[in-house]
């Protein structure tokens, strides 16, 4: 692979979206945590939901900003690597784009001060209001970007003239074919990510008895909704799948390491494909799944990479390995939903070290799927940044290879600097756990707390 200033640009801009878009992740699916904890506090009076969103919001706080800040980066990448791109595509994608600051940064902006700081200056309700508006708006911002990508993915709503795209149809730009299970897809995968974060530390917590009674309470609830979320997460990548089959097959046949168009094709676990020969090495299968899954029927046809040029293909290595990462961590998160929903039912889940010691082994787990799951659709989209319509090494600024090595050297070493801060500081926060039960300005009322893990003790 030849490293000019094109590949440079790419790898820049996918180190710097890879990394911030851990944070988004984090904040949209812990601040619906969040919501669910403060509308228990207000529904039951239990001071334990309470000291639990104090704790939690933490975790949110620091997440929100290091995503703000991370993600301001990224337009101007945009605007200075991939010049071309935006003149050609900045009648659609910049409004998508203004529409995401007007409508959810400002919402998030707006309340988000109430939610850190409003505990005693302002009603409980209006706090509770204020923290699902920084809510709703985390999720308003992920359907302007998912728009935006999804549109990429499968341009519709459009017209092309000379070199630039004009919108024909908002509707159509926005509701493009693969936005809906792309954008739901992405709202499941962040609670995921979030719940296995709860899930870990609390488990942390309880094996380090800091506190019990609240290390339970968040671990029975964010079971409870990974029990919920980790299915319904699957079926939705399964529908996505099918979407991309029919308007992007050379994605899918990658993901499925498939050369030929065949009837019957097999489900491959195992191969190092081969793309300069076209084959597969050491293929391991399961015969006929692959049509099963994408036609429902088991000698359904599904076209191959060889439909299409070697020009038009993906890197399928890439795509072939992330996809497998990706659903490799599916079936773990899956079955380890479904231990915790069993040990829920036989009154076991705070006994278990084994299940405890898994949980926080799987902290990372979402995180690792979601990036996973984004280089394969992103890898699998090339060489197009428009697919079919504009290629990626026509979308690149003439800016010289030497200037970018070194703005991705420097992004390099401040990012792993924010990181490096980031850990220590999260790190110390688990470590500690929330503040002792005790505490005096909340009004902890052990009946209602006792009663809210007593049906998995």
């Amino acid at each position: 692979m030849d490293i000019d200033a094109a590949m440079l640009a790419r790898l820049q801009f996918a180190f710097t979206i890879a990394f911030h878009i851990l944070f988004p992740t984090l904040t949209i699916g812990l601040g619906g945590f969040l919501a669910l904890l403060e509308w228990r506090w207000l529904r039951t009076g239990c001071g334990a939901y309470q000291l639990l969103y104090h704790f939690w919001v933490k975790v949110f706080a620091l997440a929100f900003g290091m995503g703000v800040v991370t993600g301001v980066v990224l337009s101007y990448e945009i605007g200075t690597n991939f010049g071309r791109f935006a003149d050609a595509t900045g009648n659609v994608l910049g409004p998508l784009l203004g529409y995401e600051v007007l409508s959810a940064f400002f919402l998030e902006a707006g309340f988000i001060g109430v939610m850190l700081f409003g505990w005693g200056r302002v009603g409980p309700r209006m706090h509770f209001f204020a923290t699902c508006m920084v809510v709703v708006g985390t999720m308003i911002s992920a359907f302007w970007i998912i728009a935006a990508n999804s549109w990429m993915q499968t341009p519709t709503g459009y017209r092309f003239e000379g070199g630039r795209f004009f919108v024909e149809s908002w509707l159509d730009v926005i509701f493009n074919p693969s936005m809906p299970t792309r954008f739901l897809h992405m709202i499941l995968a962040s609670y995921v990510a979030a719940m296995f974060v709860v899930a870990g530390v609390s488990a942390l917590h309880l094996a380090m008895d800091r506190p019990p009674i609240l290390a339970r309470l968040a671990l029975k609830n964010a079971m409870a909704v990974l029990a919920v979320v980790v299915p319904a997460q699957i079926v939705v990548g399964d529908l996505g799948g099918l979407v991309a089959e029919k308007h992007q097959p050379l994605k899918i046949a990658a993901m499925e390491g498939r050369w030929e168009t065949v009837r019957g094709a097999p489900l491959i676990l195992f191969a190092l494909p081969d793309q300069a020969n076209e084959v597969n090495r050491y293929e391991i299968g399961f015969p006929k799944m692959a049509s099963f899954i994408l036609t429902h029927e088991f000698d359904g046809e599904v076209r191959g990479l060889k439909e299409k040029p070697a020009a038009d293909r993906p890197p399928v290595a890439i795509v072939f390995w992330a996809f497998r990462i990706m659903v490799g961590m599916s079936v773990a998160m899956l079955l380890v939903a479904v231990w915790g929903l069993l040990l829920s039912l036989r009154n076991r889940l705070y006994r278990s070290g084994w299940f405890q010691f898994v949980c926080i082994l799987m902290i990372p787990a979402g995180f690792v799927a979601t990036l996973a799951g984004w280089i394969a659709a992103e890898s699998g989209r090339q060489p197009w940044t428009v697919y079919g319509l504009l290629r990626t090494s026509d979308t690149v600024s003439n800016v010289p290879a030497g200037s970018i090595t070194v703005s991705l050297a420097l992004f390099i070493i401040v990012y792993n600097v924010l990181l490096a801060a980031y850990a220590y500081y999260i790190v110390k926060l688990f470590w500690k756990g929330p503040e002792d039960a005790s505490l005096p300005s909340i009004a902890m009322n052990p009946i209602v707390a006792r009663r809210a893990v007593m049906p998995a003790s």
